[in-house]
């Protein structure tokens, strides 16, 4: 399953920085410094806002919380898990005004979220709605300026509603709002095409469309993490997913530009060049972490990772890397009528971020008997093979922020090795009726193979491999090395300082400070930045799946986190988006 972000261009005297949407170049940096690492210790809640949006669908999964708000002209603009657009008060948290797209959430949608808004400086909000339509909002009223159904046009259309979403915010260049999709990626060979468009910010007509796989019956390499932009340059860079269907790549040996960046011009859609961090994708390795454009080496750069754990550093202009990149060989793939990639790219550094071998549990043994463990990039089987780090492990969704003081990266990423178990056409029907709880499913239709997938835990419900299990790490831009590296929370039942599965994103600022929630534990912490030293942490009503942001309003500077929860395995749901600030 697919995602997308968020970035956009802002113009605004009162603010300092405002996550994706705030930040075109995707930095999550601020050089708001009220809160710094002699005073943290003492934030406090100032406000919280209820965004609503609990609600339990007749089928697919509930809608989940992620937003991370946007700060603008005095005002501050958040959605709820079900699309709700709403203007707060950034002292108060009072709402202003609201505009719901009205979706229906009885649909069964697979990711069903809405992780903001992106702006526009000709007082135009942009927001879209998990059911695949593009909104152009008054930013004082909330009033419809226009509207466009995303699911028109494409090479390949979803056959079921489901199939095709949008679940965050486009990038908005000078007067191009960009867009990219959510698709469910792995049910057939022939999923919904994954173009990536650009509309006119004043009247939604379309002005271009970019095919990552083009001229074929290839499905998915949807852009559904964050898409930034290069204001100076007029270029977008655009993160790209898997080709469907995830698991089996014998329908799709064609070409394509899926697991990459591509470097996009904004007013065209001209692609410029295109990095691919993993070759023929088999284990759902998007470019699942938002490009990141910094500077290494003293040069322009633009960072990107991926599912897989490693972080290319990439010449802005060209794509090259700005470190060695080496093609290393791999298993090979023993599945019928598949053709894996001989090579994948290993950047020489950073060092991947995490494990490229699962060290399994004395417990867990067994559970690896007859399995196919050959290490990282072990193409899926028959027999079942250990992948690892897993389609929840490497860098997810949450992304990387960068210090320009100190030419760093700070980045989230997990470990949860999976198992993924290739099953014959004439068998798939009757091993699916046979499933035990944890398994995933899914038909691969118009290949050999379906495919269940599992994560690997022990009878505690525990990770079957050795902790940490979710770290944060700082990359030196200068030396490409780690400049430290620690466990980040706790996984619930496990002992302290083993690290958690995390999705959502940190931010740094000029105090100093590195802040993330994004761990299942429900802790939202503050490090020191240049050493990795947590200094404060505040126990949420529920776990931050989100990236959080924070602004200056009035001199004082808030912090602000959208605590929704990460399902109901780890805990409560929430509406509840909570700001933090020095007390008076």
């Amino acid at each position: 399953m697919t995602h997308a972000l968020l970035t956009l261009l802002l113009f605004s005297a009162e603010l300092e920085w405002t996550a994706y949407g705030g930040d075109s170049g995707g930095s999550r940096y601020s050089k708001a410094a009220q809160i710094d690492v002699s005073n943290v210790s003492q934030l406090a809640r100032a406000w919280t806002y209820r965004a609503g949006g609990l609600v339990k669908p007749r089928r697919g999964n509930s809608p989940a919380l992620e937003t991370t708000p946007l700060f603008v002209e005095g005002t501050l603009f958040v959605t709820s898990a079900v699309g709700r657009v709403a203007a707060l008060d950034p002292a108060t948290g009072k709402e202003r005004w609201s505009f719901d797209p009205k979706v229906n959430v009885n649909e069964g949608y697979g990711d069903f979220t809405n992780r903001g808004v992106a702006w526009h400086p000709g007082g135009t909000i942009l927001a879209v709605s998990v059911d695949a339509r593009l909104f152009a909002l008054d930013s004082k009223t909330g009033k419809k300026k226009w509207e466009v159904s995303l699911r028109e046009g494409l090479r390949i259309p979803p056959k079921w509603f489901e199939e095709y979403e949008e679940t965050s915010p486009p990038c908005v260049l000078g007067d191009v709002v960009v867009v990219g999709s959510a698709i469910a990626d792995n049910g057939r060979n022939d999923m919904a095409s994954g173009e990536v468009r650009g509309f006119d910010v004043k009247t939604g007509k379309l002005l271009w469309t970019w095919d990552p796989a083009p001229n074929s019956q290839v499905g998915g390499a949807n852009a559904w993490s964050v898409i930034v932009g290069d204001a100076k340059r007029g270029v977008v860079f655009v993160p790209t997913g898997s080709a469907s269907p995830d698991y089996y790549g014998g329908t799709r040996k064609a070409p394509n530009h899926a697991n990459s960046i591509v470097a996009l011009e904004a007013k065209t859609g001209r692609m410029i060049w295109s990095f691919q961090t993993v070759h023929h994708d088999l284990w759902d390795y998007d470019v699942a972490s938002p490009p990141v454009l910094c500077k290494v080496k003293g040069r322009d750069a633009v960072a990107v990772g991926s599912k897989s754990g490693h972080m290319f550093l990439l010449d802005r202009e060209t794509g090259a890397p700005l470190f060695p990149v080496e093609e290393r060989a791999v298993p090979f793939s023993d599945a019928a009528g598949e053709d894996a990639s001989r090579t994948q790219p290993f950047p020489s550094k950073p060092p991947s971020l995490s494990p490229q071998r699962a060290e399994i549990r004395p417990e867990c043994k067994e559970r690896l008997a007859g399995l196919r463990n050959d290490g990282m990039f072990t193409p899926p089987s028959e027999r079942g093979s250990l992948v690892t780090p897993g389609n929840i492990g490497g860098l997810h969704w949450g992304g990387a922020a960068y210090d320009p003081q100190h030419a760093l990266l700070v980045a989230p990423s997990n470990n949860l090795p999976s198992i993924v178990r290739l099953i014959p056409r004439e068998e798939f029907a009757a091993a699916r009726k046979a499933s035990k709880p944890g398994q995933e499913f899914t038909a691969q239709s118009g290949t050999p193979f379906g495919m269940v997938r599992e994560f690997l835990l022990s009878p505690d419900g525990q990770p079957c491999h050795m902790p940490p299990y979710g770290l944060l790490s700082a990359i030196d831009l200068d030396s490409g090395d780690l400049r430290w590296q620690k466990p980040l929370g706790s996984m619930p039942g496990a002992p302290p300082g083993t690290g958690a599965i995390n999705l959502g994103g940190p931010i740094i600022t000029a105090g100093g400070l590195t802040f993330i929630g994004a761990t299942v534990d429900g802790y939202f912490r503050a490090f020191e930045t240049a050493t990795g030293k947590e200094l404060w942490a505040f126990k949420l009503p529920a776990s931050a799946r989100a990236t959080p942001m924070t602004y200056v309003h009035k001199g004082k500077q808030y912090v602000v986190i959208a605590a929704g929860g990460h399902g109901e395995r780890f805990g409560p749901s929430s509406d509840q988006i909570a700001a933090f600030a020095l007390p008076e």
